[in-house]
């Protein structure tokens, strides 16, 4: 009588059953690796052009407010601005989740 833990022969139908990955799983995986680069650089790149909008945007401009006048730098209104918005569109989306709310 064969054991039941005996490694398979050479001509078994289970040998035939490749080990590993298919192929369908090697080229998913080499697909997210190519996304995961390309995101990479875009956002190398978006950088890239942050830095040279920031250094082209250094002359102080005038600001004009309801009550009087100040000097500054162009790059840092447009930081205080983006930064003020970004803040601004969280507080309202903080809102409204809670405003529409399922009842408990």
């Amino acid at each position: 009588m064969a054991s039941t833990n005996a490694p398979p022969s050479a001509g078994d139908p289970r040998t035939d059953v490749p080990t590993g990955e298919s192929h369908g799983a090697r080229i998913a995986r080499h697909g997210r690796r190519i996304r995961l680069y390309m995101w990479a650089g875009l956002l190398v790149a978006v950088f890239a052009l942050l830095v040279v909008l920031v250094s082209a945007n250094t002359h102080a401009v005038k600001l004009d407010w309801a009550v009087g006048s100040t000097q500054a730098s162009l790059d840092w209104i447009i930081l205080a601005a983006a930064v003020l918005g970004w803040l601004l569109g969280i507080t309202t989306a903080v809102v409204f989740r809670h405003r529409t709310r399922r009842p408990r």
